[in-house]
């Protein structure tokens, strides 16, 4: 272990962030840019706020792009040189981990021994990076997953690539490794404990929050103005990625369905898919605009780019209905945001979305795949769409990110607590574990209201 020049606080003063394959500066819905990074800037912003320092490392993807950006106050974001700019897939960044955890090591080496106080590391390719400066730093390593690959390969979508073996392994590792997972739900935190052998004491549930300022209920018919859409139009959005996880292509199925059932409602019938081709979806970016034209509703289909949040907000609130048809989430924030606008959804009774998604109070969730289902599922939430309106304006609020960054505070003060006793025992820090005692896993922090 390496000589610590000053004594450390429990609390941490100053965090490294590992973000390595996509940037929290990253315009969420397209390329690898999601939820995650929305977690990360709003996680970081907020322990900003309380005092607590954090750098962002993540691998630079333009030559243009400055090595050091101030994203907010306390936050700085650190892009890393590794492998080429442009043109690198996620599945070949496994290659350039060792060029991300020099420039990790090397960026604290630059200060005084302790610099930081805790590693927390996004994904799996960020927790093989927070590993080893785990042990280099003699500090705590706080992992989030947010996807799992043994989870994803068991629901995926039609034609998609399951994820490979390297993966899991690489999953497998972090997680024998991390001294507190994260879990996004209480369901994410049995799959990591049943799937990968996570021990329970030390995978905690934090749920993801929503920024309760920016995404709020609004005048619909303004919203609908400033958009561009008439104002007795029935809209049906989907928020995200375009590709075969996210199944934006059951939604249009759903809505010919509709059409099927309803021809009069041709005339006020529309989509709006606000999202760009992303993973798999990129090998064929028009696939979703072809389906539109074999199903006759081409012109009812609007095709937007990503937008800022608070434009998203708009977007929310304009529509009707949100859906979130994926095969499977971790959580599934979208959800979250659309309800905090006063927006029901019709969503898939998956993954994290059991939670994001409060079935009967907020909006509906869908067994199976079928686009009858979801058509049957958007009509009643039409047909009572003010009583679930209400409802998921309450449940939205049951989420903050100020309850997240509560719970992962104390999640970072107790494993440094625990690495300090450890030390003081005599014990390597890197090799205390709490015993293997399968069990309950227990949220840490408050409970998510059901």
């Amino acid at each position: 272990m390496a000589a610590r020049r000053r004594p450390r606080s429990a609390v941490p003063r100053r965090v490294a962030t590992l973000s390595v394959h996509t940037s929290p500066l990253d315009q969420p819905g397209a390329g690898d840019a999601g939820g995650m990074n929305v977690y990360i800037v709003e996680v970081s912003r907020r322990l900003a706020a309380r005092g607590i320092a954090v750098d962002v490392f993540t691998r630079a993807t333009s030559s243009e792009l400055p090595p050091v950006v101030e994203m907010s106050p306390g936050v700085t974001v650190r892009h890393v040189s590794a492998g080429p700019f442009e043109g690198l897939g996620k599945e070949e960044l496994p290659a350039q981990l060792c060029a991300v955890t020099a420039a990790v090591l090397r960026e604290e080496a630059q200060h005084e021994p302790g610099h930081y106080d805790v590693v927390h590391s996004h994904y799996w390719l960020s927790g093989q990076v927070g590993w080893l400066a785990r042990d280099r730093w003699s500090v705590p390593l706080i992992h989030t997953a947010h996807t799992l690959a043994k989870v994803k390969n068991a629901a995926l979508a039609t034609g998609d690539r399951p994820e490979p073996r390297a993966r899991v392994i690489g999953e497998e590792q972090v997680v024998a490794e991390a001294d507190r997972l994260v879990a996004n739900t209480a369901d994410e935190a049995r799959q990591l404990v049943d799937h990968y052998g996570a021990d329970p004491r030390r995978t905690l549930v934090v749920p993801p929050g929503v920024d309760l300022d920016r995404f709020t209920p609004g005048d619909r018919a303004a919203a609908r103005r400033r958009l561009g859409v008439a104002e007795d139009a029935v809209v049906l959005l989907f928020v995200g990625r375009i590709q075969p996880l996210k199944a934006p292509d059951l939604l249009l199925e759903a809505a010919a369905r509709m059409l099927a059932d309803d021809p009069g409602l041709r005339d006020r019938l529309r989509v709006h898919v606000v999202g760009a081709p992303s993973g798999t979806g990129l090998e064929a970016p028009r696939q979703l605009e072809q389906l539109a034209a074999q199903l006759g509703i081409p012109d009812l289909v609007r095709f937007l780019p990503p937008v800022h949040a608070e434009l998203l907000a708009e977007h929310y609130r304009a529509a009707d209905v949100a859906v979130v048809p994926s095969h499977n989430e971790s959580f599934g924030l979208v959800a979250l945001e659309a309800q905090a606008c006063g927006t029901p959804v019709v969503a898939a009774a998956v993954g994290g979305l059991r939670t994001a998604v409060r079935d009967g109070v907020s909006g509906v969730l869908v067994e199976g795949r079928d686009p009858a289902d979801y058509a049957t599922a958007i009509r009643s939430v039409l047909a009572r769409r003010e009583l679930l309106s209400a409802g998921a304006r309450r449940h939205a609020g049951s989420f903050s990110w100020e309850r997240t960054v509560d719970s992962l505070v104390s999640a970072y003060t107790a494993a440094a607590e625990e690495m300090a006793a450890a030390a003081g025992s005599g014990v390597a820090g890197t090799l205390m574990r709490p015993p293997r005692v399968l069990g309950a896993v227990r949220p840490l922090g408050a409970q998510v209201a059901r």
